[in-house]
């Protein structure tokens, strides 16, 4: 007897024998492929949740760098904006100040006002500048920026609402020769 048995062989002899789809001893010689096919399964469905989890748990760490980052970033910018100022102030500064020192010298040594008029424009850029390196300038636009978010929030809103990811990759596909990413 041939222990070597095709399982076609035995399908199709149980199936002409008008016998149940496998007898006894082939369910009982077939079981453990199906006791171990469920354990494989229950074991991968476990094995795809924990993934998932994971997936779902790097995923919002990756979020958190990025927000962090960007963040940090707009930090930078904000410091290098107030690091420009107070640069600014240096030359800005001694500009005024010689310019203000002449004018008004000007002014009273020929006895026309006139020419005292361009220190007052000059004035307030420096007044400006000032708030903006040393002042509460940032701190007065921040508040300002909030409201208007909570209030004005309708004036915020982008033309042609967010870009989604269709019309990126519709954008994309208009301008590339390279096939769409769903097709891949």
């Amino acid at each position: 007897m041939c222990t070597n048995v095709n399982i076609y062989s035995v399908i199709k002899h149980n199936q002409a024998a008008s016998r149940p789809f496998l007898s006894r001893f082939d369910r009982q010689r077939f079981s453990g492929f199906t006791t171990m096919g469920f354990l494989l399964s229950k074991s991968m469905d476990q094995n795809l949740t924990k993934q998932q989890e994971f997936m779902l748990h790097n995923a919002r760490i990756q979020m958190e760098r990025q927000i962090l980052m960007q963040n940090e970033m707009r930090e930078r910018q904000m410091a290098m904006q107030i690091a420009w100022s107070r640069e600014f102030i240096k030359y800005f500064g001694s500009f005024f100040s010689l310019a203000a020192f002449s004018l008004t010298a000007g002014a009273i040594k020929r006895k026309k006002p006139a020419l005292f008029a361009p220190v007052i424009p000059l004035s307030f850029i420096m007044v400006y500048q000032l708030d903006m390196a040393y002042g509460t300038l940032v701190h007065r636009m921040r508040d300002e920026a909030e409201t208007i978010m909570v209030s004005e929030g309708d004036r915020l809103s982008m033309p042609h609402g967010m870009p989604t990811f269709e019309s990126i990759e519709k954008a994309r596909r208009a301008k590339s020769h390279l096939p769409p990413l769903s097709e891949k």
